[in-house]
């Protein structure tokens, strides 16, 4: 019962209880995500549809599936009719076809604008101007089956906490600066995530309303 140690142990470092913890069980076996669920964890995230797909009817129906991973247009169909919530959102071609599949399953699909908040390139995301232009044009605002409920963000993997918190108020910043706007009725703005394994710690001091914790739950990472 290792995980359900290490689950306890990280929720006792939480530094707000009402955060939402993410299990990430990318590259984990069925048993690992079962013992995560006897454990009482409901909220998964997966960052690859096809792992996503196997694993989802071999687990129970209450489990929320969040999509962390980059996620391509064309495998959006995949997981239109399920998927909880798409973390990475990160162009407004992704949002439309997000949008298109949510109509053809009937459905409002819940997503998460992603911000490039670090300073390495590798990172996707908006940048300010981008968000700016996306949020301006009406074929945006006349969106129906796409429901945005917040903003998340990566930030640089250094060990310089002091950077992370940076990025991580500059984030939040975003967020509060986007909330006081007159957005459409689909844009709830109440959700901030940001925080892993490593700096999930500094992301709750910052107003991170949900994290994504994988290796202090499930151990290092299955590289496939």
């Amino acid at each position: 019962m290792e995980i359900k140690a290490n689950l306890e142990t990280v929720k006792k470092t939480f530094k707000n209880s009402a955060c939402l913890l993410v299990a990430v069980s990318k590259t984990k076996p069925l048993e690992d995500l079962k013992e995560a669920y006897e454990a009482g964890i409901r909220d998964f995230g997966e960052n690859k549809v096809q792992e996503l797909q196997d694993k989802q009817p071999q687990m129970p129906e209450d489990v929320r599936w969040h999509m962390i991973g980059h996620l391509q247009r064309n495998k959006v169909k995949y997981i239109a009719s399920y998927v909880h919530l798409i973390h990475g959102v990160d162009s407004f071609k992704l949002l439309k076809e997000i949008d298109k599949q949510g109509a053809k399953v009937n459905r409002q699909i819940p997503v998460l604008l992603q911000i490039h908040i670090a300073e390495e390139e590798s990172k996707f995301g908006f940048d300010r101007s981008e968000l700016e232009e996306m949020l301006s044009n009406p074929e945006f605002q006349a969106m129906k089956n796409v429901e945005v409920r917040g903003l998340m963000g990566m930030a640089t993997f250094t060990e310089n906490q002091d950077q992370v918190r940076k990025e991580f108020r500059g984030l939040k910043s975003q967020f509060e600066e986007l909330k006081s706007q007159s957005l459409p009725d689909f844009m709830k703005m109440e959700e901030l995530s940001m925080g892993m394994s490593g700096d999930y710690l500094i992301a709750q001091e910052e107003g991170s309303t949900m994290v994504r914790i994988g290796s202090a739950i499930f151990g290092a990472r299955n590289y496939q």
